[in-house]
């Protein structure tokens, strides 16, 4: 996964709350088995923390000044991409935005950007409050991203993924499908308070997987508007691996089995991963997001 070294990073869509204290917040879920019950109900859930029962506050998060001018400082070109992990973030929300926006263009609608929020150990939303212990997600009331990227580290570590550059670009942009679920009026499908392996919110993930998938395909292909070339310049069968590998580790089997020793099918709110997999591949193999319809 290379980007291009002379592309210009828009750090304008990302916002940096990490060392920011929250007035007033205290997060209900910690470590321990509460962590690993928000884990294990929440990872990739793709709404917010109210809806998993974490919330505690809807104060918003502060991005420091020292943060946000290093982020500006550090990650300027696609080659700080190649060489920094948080710029390398900040370059995949840049390709995401990039390809929705000219996708939603082309089929004559309008892709509103969403920023993605860098947090650590804990954030306050206007879905409500979450630590890290929920992972990545999307809140669809104030429309961002929010990512620990400490979180990368237990992908791999907690979750047995091979890891990789591109296992994180999944998870971005996998968290984006949830955006463009949200504009397109489908996430609250997700939240009709039903789980197993034939629920909506099952079948919501599978989509963010395969809105991952149509991305990865057109990624090398996607210009940045700012030079007239892809920002991603190199994407490998490897790399593609790291992402298979990556969707299955996240599968609700997977991580049940992992945790508690045994799948039940009936708590399942993601899927299982081989089907996070399946969609996965289905959006990279087809490029078009009509192929991604999980509810039929």
């Amino acid at each position: 996964m290379q980007f291009d070294d002379d592309a210009d990073l828009d750090t304008s869509e990302v916002q940096d709350a990490r060392g920011s204290r929250i007035p007033g917040g205290r997060a209900t879920v910690g470590g321990g088995i509460a962590g690993l019950v928000a884990l294990l109900l929440g990872l990739f859930f793709g709404v917010g923390p109210d809806q998993l029962g974490l919330s505690s506050g809807n104060d918003q998060p502060a991005a420091t000044s020292s943060s946000l001018d290093q982020i500006k400082e550090t990650c300027r070109t696609g080659r700080d991409a190649n060489a920094k992990e948080d710029c390398r973030v900040v370059a995949v929300v840049n390709s995401v935005q990039d390809f929705w926006a000219q996708e939603f263009a082309r089929r004559d609608g309008v892709y509103t950007r969403s920023p993605t929020v860098f947090f650590t150990n804990r954030v306050a939303t206007a879905c409500g409050t979450a630590t890290s212990a929920v992972g990545p997600f999307y809140c669809p009331a104030d429309r961002k991203v929010y990512v620990d990227l400490g979180f990368f580290d237990d992908l791999r570590t907690k979750f047995g993924s091979s890891g990789g550059p591109f296992a994180q670009a999944y998870v971005v942009a996998h968290e984006y499908g949830h955006h463009v679920q949200d504009l397109m009026g489908t996430l609250g499908r997700a939240q009709d308070g039903v789980s197993g392996a034939t629920s909506n919110s099952v079948k919501v993930e599978l989509q963010a997987d395969c809105y991952a998938g149509v991305w990865a395909h057109h990624a090398t292909t996607t210009k940045d508007p700012s030079t007239g070339r892809p920002l991603l310049s190199s994407l490998t069968a490897a790399d593609i691996r790291d992402g298979l590998d990556a969707a299955a580790a996240v599968g609700d089997d997977r991580i049940q089995q992992r945790f508690q020793g045994r799948v039940t099918p009936e708590t399942w709110t993601h899927g299982s991963a081989a089907q996070r997999q399946q969609w996965f591949y289905q959006g990279y193999r087809t490029g078009d997001m009509a192929q991604c319809n999980t509810f039929r």
